[in-house]
This record gives structure tokens, sequence and C-alpha cells, in this order.
């Protein structure tokens, strides 16, 4: 049977990346992105936002370059695999967990003090001063959630709007 083990994400990092150095002197960093899933409810057609928490394992190089650069707040790309760990605890207890080992982090957010930095925050400033100028109020943002362990709700269910009637032979289409 084939399979395929890839994973694309884009997110921004919950907390600064933490470094660590193996027994055999490998660098390995660990980072938890939070990957926002933005969209519109079919029943009330409001914008909903949904926020996923992923912990993301860099090694060598690339886990250097992560602790160095890469902040909380910071936005990547991360490409890789999934991993699924399992153990047990000293009391016997079972636990689990997924994570992505990254094979590619594309840092999205430029340095600060860099030109490219400095540009973004210019033309951020223009735009807002020509949106104010235009009377037009800036977005509002939700709120952000401050546990990256919390689990989002899920949205409720939705009444199938083709119900399957098995009197009817006639295809609901």
């Amino acid at each position: 049977m084939a399979s395929y083990n890839r994973v694309i994400l884009i997110g921004n990092l919950c907390r600064d990346p933490d470094l660590k150095k193996t027994a055999a002197g490998l660098s390995v960093t660990e980072m938890r992105i939070a990957v926002n899933e933005v969209f519109k409810s079919r029943l009330t057609g409001e914008r909903n936002e949904r926020t996923c928490y992923v912990d993301v394992i860099a090694w060598n190089q690339q886990a250097d370059l992560c602790s160095q650069y890469l902040h909380k707040g910071s936005a990547l790309f991360v490409e890789g695999r999934l991993q699924y760990d399992e153990w047990r605890t000293p009391q016997g207890e079972t636990r689990n967990r997924l994570r992505v080992m990254a094979d590619r982090v594309q840092f999205l957010t430029p340095p600060p003090g860099s030109r490219a930095a400095v540009a973004i925050a210019q033309q951020q400033q223009q735009h807002q001063q020509m949106q104010a100028a235009a009377g037009i109020a800036p977005l509002a943002t939700g709120p952000v959630p401050t546990d990256p362990n919390a689990v989002a709700p899920l949205p409720p269910p939705v009444a199938d709007p083709l119900p399957y009637d098995p009197t009817n032979e006639e295809p609901p289409f």
C-alpha cells in the first residue's frame, strides 16, 4: 500500500524557539506555531477563526538559525513530515504526541531593523493614514487565544440541505 507523509504549514511562533544540544552535540530546536483557519459560517454568514497549535522540531544548522533569528510572533513556512511518539510515564500512563519534523523552515518575517522591515512598517503606516483620511475604520481583530493548549470549539452541525429519502427513487439533484 502506498503512503505519503508530507506537511506544509504557515503560521506564527507561540513562544521563542527552544534550542538544545544532544549528547552527540547535535542542535535541536523545539517550536510551537499557531496556524489560523478563517472560515465563514454557513448558518450565520459571519467570519470565524480557528487556531491549531502545532509542535515543530528542527535539527542541526536549521535549528541554530531558527533559534538565532526567530522569536515569539515570527511568521514562518514549515515543510516536513509527521512523527508520532508514544511513551510511558513513571506512573505507568501511556502518553503520545504528533509533531512535525521540519525538513525546511522559511522565515517570513524580516529581521527587525532590516530594510525590508522598515519598508513594510512605512507601507503599513501610509496605508493607515490613507484609510483615516478616507474615513475608513481600521479592521477589528478578534481576541488572540492565550492558551496554546486550548481546544477550539467545533462549529455547530449543519442540517443536510439534500436529505436522503430512501422511498424516493429520483436523485436528489
